[in-house]
């Protein structure tokens, strides 16, 4: 075999190295985007029905909203922690008078837990906005409720009667008036 046929069959090789490289790398980078993607989709993870409050809650945050909610649930129903800005939670938790009666503070390290859950999932405040102490007056309140003709006044445990499993902190169940509203 002359010089000039081994130099063409040598090239031919040459070029469909890069092209079998190019679509190796290009398999393994759909494979891995795609596996990637399957372990950090949190709501994929978690079917919409099991949510039950507003958001995803991540493990870390899990136990503070379990004793959030424990301690809230003995006299009223808990609310999502995204209908009040952050500051009213933060007032709410050093308060021992909550709404009239008289509580036993939260302590460490349960404080804590909760603090950190109500802070993240909660919303920021305005600088000229005065702070909510009622649900009723919380701008969220009002933008998660647009189109809602409110009770007057509006009180906690009435959230159930849009939100029949508001008793088991479960926020996306709507009755079924609610369901067919515009």
């Amino acid at each position: 075999m002359s010089n000039l046929v081994k130099r063409k069959v040598r090239d031919r090789q040459f070029k469909r190295r890069p092209l079998g490289l190019l679509l190796v790398v290009l398999a393994w980078s759909l494979a891995m985007g795609w596996l990637l993607a399957l372990a950090s989709n949190v709501q994929g993870a978690t079917p919409i029905s099991q949510v039950g409050t507003v958001d995803v809650v991540p493990q870390q945050y899990q136990l503070g909203q379990e004793l959030y909610v424990e301690n809230c649930s003995t006299c009223h129903i808990p609310i999502p922690p995204e209908v009040l800005p952050t500051q009213t939670w933060k007032n709410l938790l050093q308060d021992s008078q909550h709404y009239g009666a008289q509580l036993q503070p939260l302590i460490d390290p349960p404080r804590i837990l909760v603090w950190r859950y109500l802070q993240t999932f909660s919303r920021p405040q305005r600088k000229d906005e005065e702070t909510p102490y009622r649900v009723n007056n919380s701008r969220y309140f009002k933008a998660l409720h647009p189109k809602v003709k409110l009770q007057r006044p509006v009180q906690i445990n009435s959230c159930v009667s849009c939100h029949p499993s508001a008793a088991d902190f479960n926020f996306r169940q709507l009755s079924p008036e609610m369901e067919n509203s515009p």
